[in-house]
């Protein structure tokens, strides 16, 4: 159901939320959830297999595409025609909105009704990503090899160095700490292609079912355990756990962009134990909430996402070029959304008409 009645009846600050959070869950002018954690990207790379090579985190953080395929060309090895160590990974087929946002291409359009998959900046983006795995012998190879590493443990691919770079999600940072808070990482900020900070913002957010037996009471816990009070006390129990844990308190990256900020002041920078590499990506996460984008919602979202997502597949899996592909897909989610948009027109034309 539409929320609101519920930002306002509860007084919900919702100025407070991220704007690129509060878009994705803002539908023909109404809020239809509150948003609670916010994954944006950074870039994480393995410092001394950088340093081996005469790299920095400048050669692999996106803003240079030339210099990243430089820089994976270095970084990569085989053991016979397998991989053996990963230099790039462009993180295809999920991270395309980012590779083009970088680029300077969006998806679609700003008001959801206009699919800009064909954008020869988008063909460019999948291009160089997926070109980044044919220079490793094929994005099932590499993929092959990717998935045979222990990522959640302690022999991950950054411990055991064999993965030069990628892009990924803040929360994993944790993880690494973690796991192997001894591995010799760098962290940077992903870099458009005129070198500005950028990530493609996602996450969760709470929703309340239309045939809801309870809403007001529904609303009131969605207030309450998305509000910047409710942040804070989660963020000292995490804090004051990690402290006796002897590990570094990275933050938390909600949505709520005021309680982000507040926790940053008060547990973050006030840490003692965030030596680098991990205060570096403390740091870099940080900047990248500040710079992330989403999509904009659409009733045919769904469909849209799966266009793309195809697309890159077909030409990951060698069943198309990316204009080929991409061309396809243009006709697959404007179909989609012309439709989808067509059923909400009608459906409100017999609402007014009722």
């Amino acid at each position: 159901m539409p929320l609101d009645q519920c930002v306002s009846g509860e007084s919900i600050a919702i100025g407070d939320f991220r704007a690129p959070a509060v878009s994705q869950v803002t539908f023909n002018g109404q809020v239809y959830g509150i948003p609670e954690f916010n994954q944006v990207q950074i870039l994480m790379a393995n410092r001394e297999l950088l340093e081996q090579e005469g790299l920095a985190t400048e050669d692999v953080d996106g803003s240079n595409w030339q210099a990243v395929t430089d820089a994976n060309k270095k970084l990569m090895k085989k053991e016979g025609s397998k991989p053996s160590v990963i230099g790039f990974d462009s993180k295809l087929p999920e991270f395309l909105p980012l590779w083009a946002k970088a680029n300077g291409a969006d998806l679609i359009s700003a008001d959801g009704r206009t699919a800009q998959l064909d954008d020869p900046k988008v063909v460019q983006a999948l291009e160089f990503g997926v070109g980044i795995y044919a220079d490793q012998g094929g994005f099932g190879s590499v993929k092959a090899f990717r998935d045979s590493a222990d990522f959640f443990g302690k022999e991950n691919q950054y411990a055991t160095s064999v993965l030069g770079a990628m892009p990924m999600e803040q929360w994993y940072v944790n993880i690494l700490n973690d796991v192997s808070p001894d591995a010799p990482m760098a962290f940077a900020t992903f870099k458009t292609t005129t070198g500005q900070p950028l990530s493609f913002g996602s996450g969760s957010a709470w929703a309340i079912p239309a045939a809801g037996k309870n809403p007001e009471a529904a609303c009131r816990y969605i207030k309450t355990i998305t509000q910047t009070a409710s942040w804070l006390a989660a963020a000292e129990a995490r804090a004051t756990q990690r402290e006796k844990d002897g590990k570094p308190f990275t933050g938390l990256f909600t949505a709520n962009q005021k309680a982000d900020e507040e926790i940053k002041t008060k547990y973050v920078d006030s840490s003692t134990d965030l030596d680098s590499p991990w205060k570096e990506a403390v740091a870099a996460s940080y900047e990248a909430n500040d710079a992330s984008f989403s999509l904009p919602a659409s009733p045919a979202d769904a469909q849209f996402k799966q266009a793309w997502l195809d697309a890159v597949n077909r030409v990951l899996n060698g069943e198309a070029t990316p204009a080929e592909s991409l061309g396809r897909a243009q006709e697959e989610a404007q179909r989609a959304l012309d439709e989808a948009w067509q059923t909400l027109e009608n459906a409100g034309s017999a609402d007014s008409e009722g």
